[in-house]
């Protein structure tokens, strides 16, 4: 179908607004950057052109990270649910279908018992054989009838459930992507802020320990400028990886927002949570980078790591920025290292800046 004159010129525009924005940006032309800019061209999404003119307005720019956040707020996250509303709308079209043919089944339990009862009337005023067998032969047609409408009614109810169970599948399929994050495959931040919430609550209640660790990339913005975002995914990609395999089931591993992770561990002590930090940084800076296009060794990338122990009255929010501050002081203090709140380093410098704030 040909698509009006006036639609095309407007897509058009609406291409080359954005187009404009990514080259006066200076940002890659990724198919996510270009959806992006589209959608603030358009000016559809109200909250993502009010989000980006914000940080426009402080910045002049928009950082890596910010643009994953927005994406993920504005776009991302509106896929998601349009995907839900998909499936629970042929999840309400299936069960309507059942319950049409539950009706028919029950118009012809009614029809049935109804000739039944005819039946038996007629068989106490039968007189002769004949009468007798055309009555037997009624009934017999009723039950093949009442047999065949139950054998559609059966076949149906099991396809039913099965479409169903498929769509159930879905549903949880569209859940976890939703508290996913693509890249990295680890917890998102919307899954991290839940999770982490229930984590310090239940260590509250029970009395139990529980530590909170930030780790952020060391030059991530440099290393990506100098190589190239997908070199620079590679390396997130990397870091995520060194942490999947050194966290243990209750804990909460995420992609925090940009070359920032979380790690929640649960009943976990100071010592404890030390050690793990300490396995991540070496399983990190012991990999060889590989730029995949061209085989160049592009040398090894190191992570810097700060960890907060739950204090009793602590909230969510109080205790990762002490966690942050930790990382930032691991920063300040040369990079490529863990720093606890219990170490002198952590309190030398004052108040400072979250580390997601902070060049990498």
């Amino acid at each position: 179908m040909a698509v009006p004159q006036d639609e095309h010129e407007r897509t058009l525009t609406f291409a080359e607004i954005a187009l404009d924005q990514i080259r006066a940006l200076h940002q890659p032309a990724s198919p996510r950057n270009f959806e992006l800019w589209y959608q603030y061209a358009t000016g559809y999404n109200q909250g993502l052109n009010r989000a980006i003119n914000e940080v426009l307005a402080q910045k002049g720019t928009l950082a890596e990270a910010e643009i994953d956040s927005i994406y993920n707020t504005y776009i991302s996250s509106t896929r998601v649910s349009d995907r839900i509303d998909s499936v629970g709308s042929r999840v309400v079209d299936e069960i309507k279908q059942i319950m049409a043919m539950i009706d028919v089944a029950a118009g012809s339990a009614t029809s049935y018992s109804a000739s039944l009862a005819d039946a038996t009337e007629k068989l106490a005023g039968a007189n002769d054989r004949e009468a007798l067998r055309t009555v037997i032969e009624r009934l017999v047609q009723g039950a093949k009838e009442m047999e065949a409408s139950n054998r559609k009614l059966e076949a149906r109810l099991s396809a039913s459930r099965q479409e169903i169970e498929q769509l159930q599948q879905n549903l949880d399929t569209v859940r976890t992507e939703s508290l996913t994050d693509p890249l990295t495959t680890l917890s998102n931040r919307k899954y991290f802020d839940q999770s982490f919430a229930r984590a310090i609550a239940d260590a509250k209640q029970k009395g139990e320990p529980l530590s909170l660790m930030m780790t952020d990339v060391d030059h991530f913005k440099s290393f990506n400028d100098r190589y190239g975002h997908l070199t620079g995914d590679q390396v997130l990609r990397l870091v995520a990886l060194s942490v999947k395999q050194n966290v243990k089931g209750q804990d909460i591993a995420a992609r925090y927002g940009g070359e920032e992770f979380a790690v929640a561990l649960p009943n976990t002590v100071l010592r404890s949570a030390i050690t793990v930090a300490e396995h991540i940084r070496r399983a990190v800076m012991t990999k060889e980078l590989m730029k995949k296009s061209s085989g160049e060794r592009l040398g090894r990338v190191t992570i810097s790591l700060g960890i907060a122990v739950l204090r009793p009255d602590d909230t969510p929010q109080s205790l990762i920025e002490r966690a942050d501050m930790c990382l930032y002081a691991a920063k300040r203090n040369g990079r490529n290292r863990v720093i606890c709140e219990t170490d002198p380093e952590a309190g030398a410098g004052g108040q400072q800046p979250s580390a997601a704030a902070q060049v990498a």
